[in-house]
């Protein structure tokens, strides 16, 4: 046992390194590889320190997850990467509440704190599992990404949540008579899970993302307070704090607090302002334009968003910066904190496509090159560069700190339809006199600019 804690220091070392390394695009995937080591140190020291376990049986499930990991994180495109996220952590939360349950049914200790700690990782385990899913659901499209509102639904999540607790308090105080109360628990954990999911629109979708890997941290902290493993004790708390710590930083990003993210359903189509609900001329312009404004600028931002994604336009947009800096022109690129469907979704597509980390940068680094900027190219990017979240105090997105394209002497923006963005809202920067509107696809569309730039 004194062997088996050692391990686990040493993995709780490597996973803070991980963690560390993980707040940087440049040493990310390094972050990850530490953090899988140590991983790897709990796990073989868990298996070690047990003697009556079946390692035949382990390692097959361990080839079989093994393979379709594997699998899955070969197939699955840079586009469907917030789904898998969804979907790891709804199997994270499922699986905590599983061995929870488990517990449960053959108890190790039928004590009044192992019966809570149960208690506790069923419930946040199973509303994590559901969430999951219903976020997945929303990300993929077979469920509405707008808000699924009905009358009296904070009603009945307040109803819901006092009937967890009573039925927890319940489970933990009539012990091996509690079954139906402990089945009662599952159940109202899972549909929660559901409540409390539906109502979020895809703007929110980032946010909820990382509160839902937080919860998946939380459910197997809580586990290892079942089992009493330090390991999984350790593992579960790093991830349940980084992932509200990451929480918090989302909803800065979008000026707002957890409370408005669950329960504001931002996405809602609505009437804002009357500013809002103005109707916006567009000037169109062609890639032949877009290239001749290209070749007289100096200084270009090129500003991503989920319609690069979409378009699957990382190495389009990658060719055409290389094109412009060969040229002898100053290309960077603006990663607004929310922009995409999950934090971080657009340096991973673009560290995909091999763009240099240095040309990457944060909102408040990069909104002062705005004031001097030739040429900002917005790429499928909507809410994070709308103006009105400045001055419109009749809008969902007033307050949200966003990106200050609108201060370069030009913009281009790609879009293929003139639909709002998450927020169901116009963006008044498509009026604007220095905007011109390149619409299309994406990658089609870059393709076109990088053959008119050589052309020139």
């Amino acid at each position: 046992m004194e062997y088996t804690n050692i391990a686990y220091v040493l993995a709780a070392i490597l996973f803070i390194l991980g963690i560390k390394r993980l707040s940087s695009p440049k040493t990310a995937r390094s972050g990850n590889t530490i953090a899988s080591v140590g991983m790897l140190i709990a796990i073989v020291a868990t298996l070690v320190s047990y003697d009556l376990l079946d390692f035949q049986t382990i390692a097959i499930g361990m080839i079989i997850g093994a393979i379709i990991g594997a699998f899955f994180a070969i197939k699955v495109e840079m586009t469907q990467m917030p789904q898998m996220v969804a979907i790891f952590n709804g199997f994270g939360g499922g699986a905590s509440a599983l061995v929870a349950a488990a517990e449960y049914f053959n108890p190790a200790n039928p004590s009044t704190f192992n019966s809570s700690t149960i208690a506790i990782s069923v419930f946040v385990g199973t509303l994590t599992f559901t969430g999951s899913f219903i976020a997945f659901g929303k990300l993929q499209g077979f469920i509405s990404g707008q808000p699924i509102v009905f009358p009296g639904q904070k009603i009945l999540n307040g109803l819901i949540a006092m009937s967890i607790i009573f039925l927890g308090v319940y489970t933990v105080s009539m012990g091996a008579e509690a079954d139906p109360y402990f089945y009662g628990l599952v159940a109202l954990a899972a549909l929660i899970g559901i409540t409390l999911t539906i109502p979020i629109g895809g703007a929110d979708m980032p946010v909820v993302i990382s509160l839902l890997n937080s919860y998946s941290g939380v459910a197997a902290a809580a586990t290892g307070f079942v089992l009493m493993n330090n390991g999984l004790i350790i593992s579960g708390a790093l991830v349940g704090a980084s992932g509200l710590i990451l929480t918090n930083i989302m909803c800065k990003g979008m000026n707002r607090s957890l409370a408005n993210v669950i329960f504001g359903a931002v996405g809602l189509t609505q009437e804002t302002s009357g500013e809002s609900g103005k109707q916006i001329q567009v000037k169109s312009a062609s890639t032949e334009e877009a290239a001749m404004i290209l070749e007289a600028a100096e200084k270009i931002i090129v500003v991503p968003g989920y319609g690069l994604a979409v378009a699957q336009a990382q190495h389009a947009i990658r060719e055409v910066a290389d094109f412009l800096e060969n040229m002898g022109k100053k290309v960077l690129y603006a990663i607004h904190p929310v922009a995409g469907r999950m934090p971080g979704h657009m340096n991973v597509l673009l560290a995909e496509a091999n763009v240099p980390y240095e040309q990457l940068l944060d909102l408040d680094q990069v909104n002062p090159e705005f004031e001097d900027c030739d040429v900002a190219i917005v790429l499928g990017a909507n809410d994070v560069v709308n103006p009105a979240a400045r001055h419109d105090t009749g809008s969902p997105i007033y307050g949200m700190p966003i990106l200050d394209v609108d201060k370069s002497k030009t913009v281009l923006v790609n879009k293929r339809t003139m639909n709002p963005g998450f927020a169901g809202i116009q963006n008044e920067l498509f009026g604007f006199d220095n905007t011109l509107m390149v619409f299309g696809d994406a990658k089609a569309m870059l393709t076109d600019l990088h053959k008119d730039l050589k052309e020139l």
